[in-house]
């Protein structure tokens, strides 16, 4: 089992840039695909980015493609999500996951943090 601890989220006015980290624990790392999935008020959980501990592939969801880049440090086991050009719609509470498969789905992933609130203001 991984052990996903975020940090970072906040309130940024629109246009402004966050960074999200990921810090990941447990004994076997190596097999699991990590990402970024994200829940807005009344809406579904939906997949932000995925990726591999070596950094291919990597998948966007076409709504952060050339916004949000994911970058990993693999000496402290951490993922991080750079969101740039923030809008208003990327308002959520964004979760870290670990899943065995790519791309990631909500049915495949296998641990969660516990989320960090984003809310952009207009």
């Amino acid at each position: 089992q991984v052990r996903l601890v975020e940090s970072g989220g906040g309130l940024v006015q629109a246009g402004g840039s966050l960074r999200l980290s990921c810090a990941a624990s447990g004994r076997t790392l190596g097999p699991y695909y990590m990402g970024w999935f994200r829940q807005a008020p009344g809406k579904e959980r939906e997949f932000v980015v995925g990726t591999s501990w070596s950094g291919v592939p990597t998948y966007y969801a076409d709504a952060v493609k050339g916004r949000f880049t994911i970058s990993r440090d693999n000496a402290k086991n951490t993922f991080y999500l750079h969101m740039n050009s923030l809008k208003p719609d990327d308002t959520a509470v964004y979760y870290c996951a670990a899943g065995r498969r790519q791309p990631l789905t909500i049915a495949t992933i296998d641990s969660w943090g516990q989320g960090t609130q984003v809310t952009v203001s207009s």
